[in-house]
């Protein structure tokens, strides 16, 4: 289940290159301490990477891959607490 409906599923190529792109936005934004947009992207960039078979996901760098499944779990994994609700300032 995705936050966007795709008419057109990557596939290939494309969809790999879409995934090193999602990671690395989303290493941006934790590098900015932007961590709302971080869980946004890696969320994302997961969701592709498992539909990715075992030999795609060998063309991801390894450093990305890295970064996405051990690194960002440690930090955005299910044991940590959820990011809190905005409260509305009226």
């Amino acid at each position: 289940m995705s936050m966007f409906k795709e008419e057109n599923p990557l596939k290939g190529d494309a969809l790999i290159k879409e995934v090193c792109r999602r990671i690395r936005v989303a290493r941006s934004y934790w590098d900015a301490h932007n961590n709302r947009a971080c869980r946004r992207e890696r969320e994302q960039a997961l969701l592709l990477y498992n539909r990715l078979s075992k030999q795609e996901k060998e063309k991801i760098p390894q450093v990305l891959r890295v970064w996405l499944r051990y690194r960002s779990e440690k930090y955005f994994g299910p044991h940590q607490t959820p990011p809190r609700k905005k409260k509305n300032k009226k």
